[in-house]
């Protein structure tokens, strides 16, 4: 492991606790924390905000982790620089999940399912929509990874445009709740889910980093690969599955936030170097911070309003990833 690899997961767990530490104290409301005079501790007398604070920075760092980790797993599998954890239709099924769900169901189902409605819908739908792609994909028992890709890029123009057609027709009262869940949302108050998406989260990304040398063999090409002892379709399809399972918890809990899996796994991969077994834990870690300041910067703003986490995402991931593309041209390329 090289010098820079070995100060990067150094400084990595205490910059994410930083971050932490800031999403929980700073905000456009203040957290008002007094010091006990008998007890000698400090007190929070806003606890309804502290709580609130902190499942929303577990959340973040959770969504982060996983779609940092599901990025570098399907740029790997699919040999392309552009890849993210939405190219194979999740990001589409999910909204065209969550949208029916808000437009239709909702109402009749808000007393069986809650707050776990549409994360539960939103789950569905991406998992569908990457059964289905991984479906048509499928030939004589092979993924050519090229039409994966098109597959995935097609079922999500597919989706996209149902889901556009189901707004359009039955979604005018209902739009605002749509149009803030497409965008991006780290204001779950559910716990459960904070608790589902770690377990997601964990497997996914523990299961990567076990098999990270698979993933460095499959980085190389399919038949490099297969000359080197891997099964290059089973770990394909091994992989495929952790990274829909990684993506599949993080639309489901947060909606649709863009950038963070095809930014964060670019700018580790600049510092530490392309190997799996640094850069899976490394783009974990680097991802969670990242969304848990966005978090914060979305809800600090604008006084009295929140920006949705996929706005902000997209002001400051779009133009570092352009930056990344006209300068560091070999991060891409080789």
């Amino acid at each position: 492991m090289t010098r820079r690899a070995k100060l990067f997961l150094l400084l990595a767990p205490t910059a994410l606790l930083a971050a932490a530490a800031a999403g929980i104290l700073l905000g456009p409301e203040g957290l008002p924390i007094r010091f006990d005079a008998e007890s000698f501790r400090p007190t929070i007398s806003a606890p309804g905000i502290f709580e609130m604070r902190v499942l929303r920075v577990l959340l973040a760092a959770g969504v982060g982790a996983a779609l940092a980790v599901a990025g570098v797993t399907f740029q790997a599998i699919l040999r392309n620089p552009l890849a993210d954890p939405y190219v194979l239709g999740a990001s589409s099924g999910g909204g065209l999940g969550a949208a029916v769900f808000i437009i239709l169901a909702a109402p009749a189902a808000a007393g069986l399912l809650g707050d776990w409605g549409v994360p539960l819908a939103a789950f569905a739908g991406s998992a569908l929509a990457v059964a289905l792609v991984y479906r048509l994909a499928l030939v004589a028992g092979r993924i050519p990874r090229m039409t994966l890709l098109l597959a995935g890029v097609v079922i999500g123009y597919m989706l996209a445009g149902l889901l556009l057609f189901i707004v359009s027709r039955w979604g005018a009262d209902r739009l605002h709740d749509v149009m803030w869940w497409l965008l991006g949302s780290l204001g779950a108050g559910n716990p459960g889910l904070v608790t589902a998406v770690w377990w997601c989260a964990a497997i996914g990304i523990g299961l990567t980093w076990l098999l990270a040398h698979d993933l460095d063999l499959l980085a190389l090409g399919e038949e490099q690969a297969a000359h080197l002892g891997l099964a290059p379709e089973r770990a394909k399809k091994v992989f495929f599955m952790l990274g829909s399972l990684l993506t599949g918890a993080a639309v489901a809990a947060s909606g649709l936030i863009g950038f963070v899996g095809l930014v964060v796994p670019h700018l580790v991969r600049m510092v530490i170097g392309p190997g799996h077994r640094r850069l899976v834990p490394c783009a974990a870690f680097a991802g969670a911070t990242f969304l848990v300041l966005v978090e914060l910067a979305s809800r600090s703003m604008l006084p009295g309003r929140e920006v949705p986490v996929g706005v902000v995402t997209a002001f400051v991931g779009g133009p570092f990833f352009l930056w990344l593309l006209r300068n560091q041209r070999k991060v891409f390329w080789g």
